[in-house]
C-alpha cells in the first residue's frame, strides 16, 4: 500500500492532479497501520506533507501556513503537548473535567476495566454503550442486555473487535494525530442516554481559538433521514452559514440555555490550548461533556460551500504564535 502512495504522490508532484477530487475527504488514512507504527517520528513531517497533498491536491505549509486545514497540521507536528493526550483519554479525562466543572457534567460510567471476558454484564442496565478510551467510533451499542447476550456469536464478535482494539494504537488509523500514541487502552461502558421516545439528545460542538469560544453548532439526528442536522452560531449567538460536514442538513432552531451554558463552560476548557472543540449533549434538563478534540477532522475538513473562502477566515481565527 505504502509503495502505491508513493507512486502516487510522485505523479501528482508532476502536476497530474484531475483525480485528485475522489480522495478528498474520503475519512482514510492514507499510510497503513504497520508503517505508521514503525515510522521514526523524525519522518512524520516528511509523510503527513505527502498524506496532505494526496488528499487535497496541495503542498502543504507548514513554515507558513493559512488555512485551518494547515495550522491543523501544523498543530499536530509542533503543538503535540502531553496534556492532549491525558484529555484525549475518556477514562483520564473524567479526572479533569470534575476538577474544571465538576462532576455534574459527567456521563454515569458503570465500568472501566482491561478485558472483554471481565465485563459484569449482570450488574449492567438493560441499556449502554461499550467503548474504547484509545480511539474515536471504537464502540457498540447495546439497547437490550437480554437479546444482545443471549446472542453467542454477536457477543463474540463484539469480543474479537475489543481484543484487535484494545491491541492497536489509533494513531496507526489517523493521518498523524500524535495524541493518540501514549494513550493506554482501556474498555469503559457508560450509560445509554436518550430521550424517552428513544431519540438521541441534542448535541453540541464549540469550537474554540485560542481559548476564545468562537463557533457554535446545534445538533440532532434526524430519524427520517438518518443524518445529522444542524444549526451554525458565531460567538454573538447570531446565525452563520457554515457546514463541516457535507452529509448534515440545515434545520431551523435557537441558541437555547443549554448551547449557551455549554459555551461558557467551553470557554473554561479550552484555556491555554490553540484549538479546542468542545462536544456536549443535553438530555432530560441536563448537560453533558462528550469529548474534547484537538484535530477535528485530522485537519481534512471540506466545506461543501465556500470552502476556499471559509478555510482562510477561519485560518485567522487561529493564532499560532505571538509573532
Amino acid at each position: 500500500m505504502f509503495e502505491f502512495f508513493k507512486y502516487l504522490f510522485d505523479k501528482l508532484n508532476t502536476n497530474e492532479i484531475e483525480n485528485i477530487p475522489k480522495l478528498r475527504n474520503n475519512g482514510q488514512s492514507i499510510f497503513n497501520y504497520e508503517f505508521m507504527m514503525a515510522l521514526d517520528k523524525k519522518y512524520y513531517k516528511k509523510y503527513l506533507c505527502q498524506a496532505y497533498f494526496i488528499k487535497t491536491g496541495q503542498k502543504l505549509n507548514l513554515r507558513c501556513p493559512k488555512t485551518l486545514n494547515e495550522k491543523i497540521q501544523w498543530l499536530k507536528i509542533y503543538d503535540n503537548l502531553p496534556i492532549k493526550t491525558q484529555l484525549t483519554d475518556k477514562v483520564l479525562v473524567r479526572d479533569w473535567i470534575k476538577e474544571k466543572i465538576g462532576e455534574e457534567y459527567l456521563k454515569p460510567v458503570l465500568w472501566i476495566g482491561d478485558k472483554f471476558d471481565e465485563i459484569p454484564f449482570e450488574n449492567l442496565p438493560n441499556s449502554f454503550i461499550i467503548k474504547t478510551n484509545h480511539g474515536c467510533k471504537w464502540q457498540i451499542i447495546v439497547k437490550d442486555k437480554a437479546q444482545y447476550i443471549s446472542n453467542a456469536k454477536l457477543v463474540n464478535t463484539t469480543k474479537k473487535f475489543f481484543e484487535e482494539w484494545l491491541n492497536q494504537s489509533f494513531f496507526g488509523w489517523s493521518d498523524f494525530e500524535t495524541q493518540y500514541i501514549n494513550i493506554e487502552p482501556k474498555i469503559i461502558i457508560e450509560q445509554l442516554l436518550q430521550e424517552p421516545s428513544g431519540e438521541k439528545p441534542q448535541e453540541f460542538e464549540i469550537w474554540c481559538f485560542n481559548g476564545v469560544p468562537k463557533i457554535f453548532q446545534k445538533l440532532k439526528f434526524d430519524n427520517t433521514s438518518k443524518l445529522a442536522k444542524y444549526h451554525t452560531f458565531d460567538e454573538n449567538f447570531n446565525d452563520i452559514n457554515i457546514n463541516f460536514f457535507a452529509e448534515r442538513l440545515f434545520y431551523e432552531t435557537e441558541a437555547d440555555d443549554y448551547l449557551k451554558k455549554a459555551v461558557e463552560l467551553s470557554k473554561t476548557l479550552s484555556q491555554g490550548f490553540k484549538l479546542a472543540r468542545v462536544d456536549w449533549m443535553s438530555m432530560k434538563n441536563k448537560l453533558y461533556f462528550e469529548k474534547m478534540t484537538f484535530t477535528p477532522q485530522s485537519g481534512f475538513i471540506f466545506f461543501p460551500e465556500n470552502h476556499n473562502e471559509l478555510q482562510l477566515k477561519l485560518g485567522e481565527m487561529l493564532k499560532l504564535k505571538e509573532n
